[in-house]
């Protein structure tokens, strides 16, 4: 009976690791570690490998409300695989641009805000770090509040990322040269360039409020536990 109770939990435990989300997550870990390997062999390939990854990231969430497989491990793979991916193909960049210290900077703006954001929104008892309808700000609710918009954001974010990478000649290069030549070129290249750069330019103006606002909660947090008697 004693056998029974303790492999009762370990099964339930069991279960939530092979939620069909967190398999997906799973499979996205082994493409990024795969497309990583061979992205300076095969930049096709890495880009193609990288963008199922990130394609990835929508359906393991579609599968978790369809098949009421939300869990909490679930949340925190999938953000973790998004940050890191996102962070490596940010390194690689700063090694093939210069200034490299863009890239740099970015990684931590991403890093930096979304880690506030999520320790803020334990802070106040939150469940879900994209709950901001306490907000003031008009596009943080926006942007959270819309899955299409934010799902805009995103893939131009990433999208942008990987044509910097494709179209990369030789090392250090100018990065404001390399763009400037591409969007002039008038070719269905230039366009996707600079639609991306609209998203990606939203999704860095959100980062920046985020960072801002779950600063500003977690100092809130403690003036009011000063407070408390």
């Amino acid at each position: 009976m004693a056998n029974v109770k303790k492999t009762a939990p370990r099964l339930r435990k069991l279960s939530v690791y092979l939620y069909i989300p967190n398999i997906i997550g799973y499979v996205r870990v082994l493409l990024n570690c795969i497309a990583f390997y061979l992205c300076f062999s095969d930049k096709r390939v890495f880009s193609v490998l990288y963008f199922i990854s990130f394609v990835c990231d929508a359906i393991d969430g579609w599968c978790a409300r369809k098949f009421n497989q939300v869990s909490t491990f679930g949340a925190v793979l999938d953000m973790v695989t998004d940050r890191i991916s996102t962070a490596c193909l940010l390194v690689i960049l700063s090694q093939v641009y210069r200034p490299g210290l863009v890239f740099v900077s970015l990684l931590a703006l991403d890093i930096g805000s979304h880690w506030l954001q999520m320790y803020s929104t334990f802070l106040t008892g939150k469940t879900n770090h994209k709950d901001v309808k306490d907000s003031t700000n008009w596009l943080f609710k926006a942007y959270y509040g819309n899955r299409m918009f934010m799902g805009y954001c995103c893939v131009a974010c990433e999208v942008l990322y990987l044509i910097l990478f494709l179209i990369a000649g030789k090392q250090s290069e100018s990065l404001v040269d390399v763009v400037a030549s591409t969007v002039r070129q008038g070719s269905p290249l230039s366009f996707l360039v600079a639609l991306s750069l609209f998203g990606w330019a939203i999704k860095q103006t959100i980062n920046v409020i985020q960072m801002k606002t779950a600063a500003d909660v977690c100092v809130l947090y403690d003036i009011e536990k000063k407070q408390k008697p």
